[in-house]
């Protein structure tokens, strides 16, 4: 069965859609909403604005925020905790490249 377009409950599915609001994502993810203001004000994660201007947050916020959580449990300052995650998902890109590349070049062998 194909998604009809006009389906508003399709925008669930994007990591991207700002479905969340502040009280949401901090029950579920376990914080404080607090926690996600820092994490705004430090310019970590930018959530979008409704008109009212009340914060809404995308699962792909959601997951760098958890992320965020954990490292910063484990004692690491907001700084270091912010650069370990680039460098996590720089190694995951670079990993993802290196995947394709093996992948095309195998070809060439066969």
């Amino acid at each position: 069965m194909t998604p009809d377009p006009a389906d508003p409950l399709r925008r669930l599915d994007d990591p991207e859609y700002p479905a969340m609001t502040m009280s949401q994502a901090a029950e579920l993810l376990g914080v404080q909403a607090a926690f996600l203001r820092s994490l705004d004000s430090s310019g970590i994660l930018r959530p979008h604005r409704s008109p009212g201007g009340h914060r809404r947050y995308s699962r792909r916020q959601l997951v760098l925020a958890a992320r965020m959580r954990v490292l910063l449990d484990d004692g690491h300052p907001v700084a270091s905790a912010e650069v370990i995650v680039g460098l996590q998902d720089e190694l995951a890109s670079a990993r993802a490249d290196l995947d394709r590349l093996r992948e095309r070049t195998d070809g060439l062998d066969g």
